[in-house]
């Protein structure tokens, strides 16, 4: 198999702007998975994020060698040993736009993204919502708000919601500050909008 092109990074925020060959590595919502999880908790090895997503070592270790070969994760020297291999995360985050980059690679990105959205939902209710504090209940969101928009004005409100979230992302943490996951999705509802 050929070496995949280093993916361009766009700083100062450490993000990589997905090229064609990140996203048919991230086309699979396990490699997904295990990308953000090496994001939001940090170095990690195979067993261990085999085990949290409860896969096959064999599987873990095959996907995580996938995302290395795409450019998006490294093996971390500094914690691994001749036994066990530490992977990283290469950046905080993936930026995709499907009007620059639509085509075969960037509909299968985004049907990962969907996969992998349902199932940290599915997580999401089945474990952290039972355990989750009163304070951070009351604050946290869990619905589906349509509205009636044309493709520009979709447009605009997705630019919008970006930067709304990069001004939260982008600030210091205050005391008391945990990590909150945003999900966030904007797609036609039905089918009537094909041309």
């Amino acid at each position: 198999m050929a070496d995949m092109p280093e993916p361009q990074l766009t700083t100062p925020h450490d993000e990589i702007t997905l090229d064609a060959a990140a996203l048919r590595v991230l086309a699979h919502p396990t490699r997904l998975a295990l990308l953000n999880r090496l994001r939001q908790q940090g170095p990690s090895t195979a067993r261990q994020l085999a085990r949290h997503f409860a896969l096959d070592s064999g599987a873990a270790s095959y996907h995580l060698r996938r995302l290395a070969a795409g450019g998006l994760i490294e093996e971390d020297a500094e914690r691994g040993n001749r036994r066990e291999r530490w992977w990283r995360a290469l950046h905080r985050a993936s930026q995709h736009d499907p009007g620059e980059r639509g085509g075969p690679e960037g509909r299968a990105y985004a049907q990962a993204v969907a996969l992998a959205a349902a199932e940290t939902l599915r997580r999401a209710a089945a474990q952290t919502v039972p355990g989750m504090s009163d304070e951070w209940f009351a604050v946290s969101a869990f619905t589906d708000v349509t509205v009636q928009v044309t493709p520009d004005e979709l447009g605009a409100l997705k630019s919008e919601l970006y930067a709304v979230i990069a001004r939260y992302r982008d600030k210091e943490p205050a005391p008391g500050a945990a990590t909150a996951l945003v999900q966030f999705q904007a797609f036609p509802a039905d089918r009537a909008v094909e041309p």
